[in-house]
């Protein structure tokens, strides 16, 4: 069993978030002005100044550089839980890019959500709560929030439910690092909420579950 992607949605259907463990294939990256700044280096393509389109080379934890327009606001009067060591890990194969862009793979997750919620309850006939669906060769986990994010984790088919950890993830580094970060404008619709604390945070607590393989 592993854990293949995660993605957070905003309350207007942006994806302002993505990471990626165990991917055969990697998304294309997107294109430009297909998504917003700060999502993830790895996906966001920007002009240079020749004017030629790029793809950020650097670590996908090394988001506090100036390509993604973030940076974290930390202050030191309050507790808050220390930022992890990366743990040391020999060099994964990188998968090769051959599926969708990401733009419109983003586009897809979200709309098979809607529209499998809608479905589940014009059937129902009452407001019944999605949070799974299961196919052949995945499985998607739902968790959202009062305020209208969503978070999205794909895994692999034989997973038990991943509802808690995307509940963890909200209330534990979203909270500490995004919502409560100054310098982080939600809902903003100019940029993503990619920071080095949040990424770091969450790829400790993800590679830390049992089902991760």
């Amino acid at each position: 069993m592993t854990i293949f992607s995660l993605y957070v949605y905003d309350r207007h259907c942006t994806c302002v978030y993505y990471q990626d463990w165990h991917r055969t294939k990697a998304p294309r990256p997107a294109a430009e002005g297909g998504i917003l700044p700060a999502v993830s280096q790895q996906i966001y393509q920007f002009r240079g100044e020749d004017g030629t389109l790029s793809v950020a080379n650097s670590s996908p934890r090394n988001t506090l550089s100036t390509s993604s327009g973030v940076v974290v606001a930390v202050n030191d009067d309050l507790p808050r839980s220390p930022l992890p060591h990366p743990i040391a890990q020999p060099p994964a194969p990188k998968p090769v890019s051959t599926g969708l862009a990401f733009d419109e793979e983003a586009k897809l997750v979200y709309g098979v959500v809607l529209s499998l919620r809608n479905m589940i309850k014009k059937i129902s006939g009452r407001d019944e709560q999605f949070t799974n669906y299961r196919t052949s060769t995945y499985k998607l986990h739902l968790y959202e929030t009062a305020s209208g994010y969503k978070f999205i984790m794909l895994s692999d088919p034989s997973a038990d439910s991943l509802r808690f950890v995307l509940r963890q993830i909200y209330s534990g580094p979203f909270l500490e690092y995004v919502v409560r970060n100054p310098l982080t404008s939600m809902d903003s619709k100019e940029h993503g909420i990619d920071n080095e604390y949040f990424r770091t945070s969450v790829d400790r607590m993800v590679k830390g579950l049992s089902v991760y393989q």
